[in-house]
């Protein structure tokens, strides 16, 4: 492919670039969504770069294309965790946060905006986080690496309904979560297990982090949340356990060698890290730092 002759000018369109590779367009904006090929949307359409998509020919291998290099911003995407989102601040490892549920980091990972992503997703298998990584990164530079184990459950106030499980949430209000949350899922799944009908559950407001959801209990805008064990504890709310996630985290294989991914994880290997999760509860952190799948 070293043959191909590039376009003087600096950015090519996607039309260019389809007769550059001799590949339908379709085929194109398919590479620019999964991030295989370096794009820029800063004039609300798809341009390439010359010098990058340059460097990309060359870095192809007989048989197919390698994966773009990406240059990826300093965030930590996906779910809210406690635990995570302390050592993040607590390491000062240099990392901004950007936490809006498992499926929405899966998805902004694929496109390239942040070197990290948290899930908590229940595969159809029943095992957890490695199918939904394989579909999101497949053919990215990542791996899927342990965080810790987590306790889930019924948060409730000690003055509130006493529910011994999904079950009996027919007539309460419960604090729900974003659709793009591992935690929406699992609860719909979970509910479907018990025979529990949502629609016999009062939804408040919706909420983005597990701390929100747990204070609108507290408050008493809720008489439940679908929620964590440390959580629940941290606000001294009652928890009924009903599953253990795993809690796993999808790096950017490059970026885990770069400073502020081996700062995170030499701190939570720490003492004060493991002192932090004994104190919080609720967390096995046994397969901290474990691989659990290349991509």
């Amino acid at each position: 492919m070293t043959d191909l002759q590039i376009p003087p000018h600096e950015y090519l369109t996607v039309r260019e670039l389809a007769d550059l590779l001799r590949l339908k367009e379709r085929k194109i904006y398919d590479l620019a969504a999964s991030g295989e090929v370096p794009c820029s949307r800063a004039t609300g359409k798809l341009l390439f770069p010359a010098s990058e998509i340059r460097a990309w020919i060359e870095g192809a291998q007989s048989g197919g294309f390698v994966a773009a290099p990406v240059t990826r911003p300093g965030v930590f995407l996906g779910s809210h965790d406690p635990l995570l989102d302390w050592a993040i601040r607590q390491s000062r490892c240099g990392l901004a946060t950007y936490f809006d549920g498992s499926l929405d980091g899966l998805t902004r990972f694929a496109a390239g905006e942040g070197v990290a992503t948290g899930l908590h997703v229940r595969d159809a298998n029943g095992d957890w986080n490695t199918g939904a990584a394989r579909t999101a990164s497949a053919e990215q530079n990542a791996v899927l690496v342990g965080f810790a184990a987590r306790r889930r459950g019924l948060v409730l106030r000690e003055d509130g309904p006493t529910p011994r499980g999904l079950a009996d949430l027919a007539g309460l209000r419960l604090a729900p979560r974003q659709d793009s949350s591992g935690t929406a899922g699992l609860l719909r799944d979970l509910a479907a297990e018990a025979g529990l009908d949502l629609g016999s559950v009062t939804l408040t407001p919706l909420e983005r982090t597990e701390d929100e959801a747990v204070q609108s209990v507290r408050r008493g805008e809720a008489d439940v949340t679908f929620g964590l064990e440390s959580v629940a504890h941290s606000y001294g709310l009652r928890f009924v356990p009903v599953i253990e996630e795993r809690f796993d985290l999808l790096l950017d294989r490059k970026a885990w060698f770069d400073p502020p991914l081996q700062t995170l994880i030499a701190f939570c290997r720490s003492e004060t890290f493991r002192a932090r999760a004994g104190s919080l509860g609720g967390y096995d952190l046994s397969r901290l730092g474990e691989v659990v799948w290349n991509a």
